[in-house]
């Protein structure tokens, strides 16, 4: 084998641990990001198997929901974590609630797919701003799908759906 050859080698060899989409924001800064300058309180969320079930049928996330990542602002605003899978990892992603439950902002935290980052892109996101737990939140409904991440854009436009039916039945309750 000639050097050029060991070259190409090894680059192809590299290339698949180059290619890999990477996107990291720790909790701390995303919700800096989208409560700036406010405290947030972590508020204990017990969620009845009864709940758990509607969440599961209005969204199709298979994905058990972790009720230990909700927050609260003294304004009424949430902030809520939450985790479902892309093509083949997890997406993390975070939903900021308005007082009114409508959607102020959705943000990917953690995204390791090799493809399909668009999905973390803030003009894709967009598009969930307004949104409340009676709209439809479907993939090529309301919202659009990006060609190459279809199942990484299904996956968070469900689990968006699936924070907004949280807040339906169990955050807007809260004083």
């Amino acid at each position: 084998m000639n050097k050029f050859q060991k070259l190409v080698f090894v680059m192809l060899a590299v290339l698949p641990l180059t290619s890999q989409a990477t996107i990291h924001v720790s909790l701390e800064e995303m919700q800096e990001i989208m409560f700036p300058n406010q405290k947030l309180v972590l508020v204990p969320v017990v969620l009845s198997d009864a709940t758990r079930e509607k969440m599961k049928e209005a969204s199709t996330v298979r994905e058990p929901f972790k009720a230990d990542r909700v927050w609260r602002n003294d304004k009424g605003e949430w902030f809520v974590l939450d985790e479902v899978v892309g093509k083949h990892e997890m997406i993390k992603y975070a939903v900021a609630i308005n007082v009114d439950g409508s959607v102020k902002q959705v943000r990917v935290m953690d995204y390791v797919e090799s493809y399909g980052y668009e999905v973390a892109e803030n003009k894709w996101l967009q598009q969930f701003v307004g949104k409340t737990g009676s709209s439809t939140i479907k993939l090529n409904k309301d919202i659009d799908n990006i060609s190459g991440a279809t199942l990484s854009s299904k996956h968070i436009s469900d689990g968006v759906k699936r924070v907004m039916t949280l807040y339906s039945l169990v955050l807007k309750q809260y004083k």
